[in-house]
């Protein structure tokens, strides 16, 4: 399979899955610039902004949005974040299927994307994943009451 997060939705390549429904599947960045940064994937390949529907891009942004209340609500203790898509090579896009990137900023961090890209690691992306699995499940029955 040549696409990365392709092999990732059928599970022949591994992540720390955050959330997964029938059409979307959202997971730890393996080089997060800071703590908690999840991509949100959708199952359904495309490959940037110009060939993918306005629909695909409204429903990653919703999970995007629940996945930054997670991040403020859990043990991540995140003040903000920062939602973004990279769209073509231009715009720094390295995985060429569409995918939104969540990432948690804490006051203070002095986050530089351009200088964080270099080297990004967490060294517990295990309690990292749980964190936010738990906070959006607890978003999620908090939305149901």
């Amino acid at each position: 399979m040549s696409c990365v997060f392709c092999a990732i939705v059928e599970g022949a390549a591994p992540a720390i899955r955050i959330h997964e429904d029938d059409d979307y599947l959202a997971i730890l960045d393996i080089r997060p610039f800071t703590r908690g940064h999840t991509l949100v994937i959708p199952k359904r390949h495309t490959v940037d902004l110009t060939d993918t529907p306005p629909e695909t891009v409204a429903a990653m942004t919703v999970l995007g949005q629940r996945i930054a209340k997670a991040a403020r609500a859990s043990g991540l203790h995140a003040d903000g974040n920062n939602i973004a898509i990279n769209d073509g090579r231009a715009a720094f896009q390295t995985v060429f299927h569409i995918h939104l990137h969540v990432v948690p900023r804490r006051d203070g961090d002095k986050l530089s994307f351009a200088k964080g890209m270099l080297v990004r690691r967490d060294n517990d992306r295990e309690e990292t994943g749980r964190l936010l699995r738990e906070a959006l499940a607890q978003i999620d029955t908090a939305e149901l009451d």
